[in-house]
Order: C-alpha cells, then structure tokens, then sequence
C-alpha cells in the first residue's frame, strides 16, 4: 500500500475569496482585541458588583467587619472599602492580545489568596475579580467569530 499523501485541490472562486477575507482580518486583530479588553473590564466590573461570580467570595472575616465598623466602612462591599483596588484594574490589547490587570501591591493577594500582615499571620481568602465567567467565555468566542465574518 502505498503512503503517498492523497491531495485535493479546491477550484472554487467563492470558497478562496472567502479565505482570503478571513486572513486579511487575522492580520489585523486590534479591532477585536480591543472589544475583548472590553469585555474582560465589564467582567470585572461584574465581579465587583456582585462580590464574585459565579461563586460568591467568602465573607469578611469578624475582625475585618469590626475594624470596619470603627472607621464607618461596614456594612459595605467585600474588596471595596476606599475603591481604589477597582479602580485601579486597568486593560492594555494589541493586534495580539488583550490583558486585564492591576498594578497595586496588594491586588494579586485579593485575586489568589495568601498570607498576609505582620509575620503573614493573617490568611487572605482568594477573592478572584479578574475572573471570568463561563457566560463571558462565551462572550469573547462570539466575538472572535463576529469578527471574523
């Protein structure tokens, strides 16, 4: 049996402009990084507001909502005492990519968890605000295939 590969050739006028529309959008993807940055900051936003998605974060612990209560900042919003961890997550894409983030110091504790404080006494549950949601998956793909139209 021979192992030669078997090729077919595609003669169809319509079929080749269609393909050569698609990579001529390839090739310049800012348009659609752009909208995907987008929908990663709304994601966020989402997040904020509705103190995780689609999992709740975990509550504040009694000492937090005590050493609240004396500066006036509880009841209030889990991650939201002063805004400045939201308002400060930013969105940067190019023609390759989209990417959300924040530059403060503590905002990889409150998206992973860990230890924190004096002597990293004190445990910080993960409260992931950078995280996105099966729905906004699904976002970015129907974005991706709209664009590509």
């Amino acid at each position: 049996m021979s192992e030669d590969p078997i090729e077919i050739k595609l003669d169809n006028k319509e079929v080749e402009k269609k393909l050569q529309e698609v990579a001529k959008k390839a090739s310049d993807l800012k348009p659609l990084m752009k909208n995907i940055a987008g929908i990663f900051a709304s994601a966020a936003e989402d997040n904020f507001a509705e103190e995780g998605r689609p999992d709740k974060w975990i509550d504040l612990s009694e000492v937090t909502k005590k050493q609240r209560k004396k500066i006036g900042k509880y009841p209030g919003q889990i991650l939201q005492v002063s805004g400045q961890l939201a308002s400060s997550v930013n969105t940067y894409y190019d023609n390759d990519s989209a990417v959300i983030g924040s530059n403060l110091e503590y905002a990889a504790i409150h998206q992973l968890g860990g230890q924190a404080g004096k002597n990293k006494k004190v445990t910080i549950p993960a409260r992931p605000y950078l995280k996105l949601t099966d729905d906004d998956l699904e976002e970015v793909l129907t974005a991706t295939e709209q664009y590509l139209k």
